[in-house]
């Protein structure tokens, strides 16, 4: 499949579309029974994330058995980071067990080659594409760097993100290192992603939210636009930007680069739309909540996001964070067939 026949990439670019692709957040986990047998048969998440061969096979269940519109490269967005000579386990949650706790920690870390550090993920991508083989596009994605270095420098003890911002407010000069650091990492790890296969990237910045305007803009905003301004085969390979919490943000968003703009679920998407919609498209943004509601429940609220949309392209239906657990599966399929069915235009 090239990009250009793909109703998700010409909805990222906001070209014309036959009806609203969808895909979802966490699409390949643990609500999939048929995930949870291939996750036994690794022996731990993280021995999954590193496995091309099943990591491939999980990433495209979905597509199977969701009749998603996309699939979705399985990992996690802090795997990366053991490349640049982080300690990272799951247990089941990541643990890092050597946090950035100096600037001397900041100055061990290497920007690693990720064809050598992370070469299963080229061949997680491209075991994808063969297997896939053109029935629907590839995305790839990272942590964006204030994200990641939340985790790096995470105090278990603060429910506040202390940790984090007080090295921001305190100690920019060492903040920016990091962030440097961050962003240079994430770029090579993200170019490598779009040479190896990725038709579409996402970057999860999850905790940016955290920010008021001014601090996003000096603190987290020109390292996000030099990742986004930094990748190859942009206008062909779309880009998309998430942020929890992030509905103060809009503008300074589609100010960074991305072609979509993920919305979680707290965010009018029409009012987003008349607000950044003529600069980006906009992805999203069911609560994920609802899919644990009756199937005309379910219908009802995607009804309401397409209609709040209200217009013919430039929307990629999604959830507005990723999929729970406990889904029953049938619930994502009634989504996805309700959605196909609602925005289907005549020829």
């Amino acid at each position: 499949m090239n990009n250009s026949d793909s109703l998700l990439i010409r909805a990222a670019f906001k070209q014309p579309v036959e009806r609203t692709p969808i895909w979802v957040m966490r699409q390949a986990g643990r609500y999939l029974p048929e995930y949870l047998a291939v996750r036994a048969k690794a022996g731990s998440f993280l021995d999954l994330c590193m496995n091309p061969e099943l990591a491939a096979e999980v990433s495209i269940q979905p597509l199977d058995l969701m009749e998603v519109d996309a699939v979705i490269m399985f990992s996690d967005i802090l795997t990366p980071l053991m490349g640049m000579g982080i300690d990272l386990d799951f247990k089941p949650g990541p643990q890092i067990h050597n946090p950035v706790q100096s600037l001397q920690d900041i100055e061990k870390l290497i920007i690693p080659d990720p064809s050598v550090s992370t070469a299963y993920v080229g061949e997680i991508l491209g075991r994808i594409r063969k297997r896939v083989a053109g029935r629907a596009p590839v995305i790839g994605f990272a942590g964006a760097p204030f994200t990641l270095a939340y985790y790096l420098v995470k105090d278990e003890q603060s429910k506040l993100f202390a940790n984090l911002t007080t090295l921001f407010f305190n100690d920019s000069q060492t903040a920016r290192l990091l962030m440097s650091k961050l962003t240079r990492m994430t770029i090579d790890y993200l170019n490598y992603q779009i040479e190896n296969g990725a038709q579409m990237v996402q970057l999860f910045d999850t905790w940016a939210g955290i920010l008021n305007p001014s601090d996003y803009k000096e603190y987290i905003f020109p390292y996000v636009s030099e990742i986004f301004a930094s990748l190859n085969k942009r206008g062909e390979v779309p880009v998309v930007y998430y942020i929890n919490g992030g509905n103060h943000l809009l503008e300074l968003m589609s100010q960074t680069g991305a072609d979509v703009i993920s919305l979680d679920w707290k965010t009018d998407i029409g009012e987003a739309k008349r607000l950044i919609g003529k600069k980006v498209a906009l992805q999203g943004n069911l609560n994920p909540s609802i899919l644990f509601c009756r199937p005309d429940v379910i219908s009802k609220k995607a009804e309401e996001i397409i209609q709040s949309y209200n217009g013919d392209t430039g929307h990629i239906f999604n959830l507005g964070h990723g999929i729970d657990k406990a889904v029953n599966p049938q619930n994502l399929l009634h989504l996805v067939r309700t959605v196909k069915e609602l925005t289907t235009r005549d020829p």
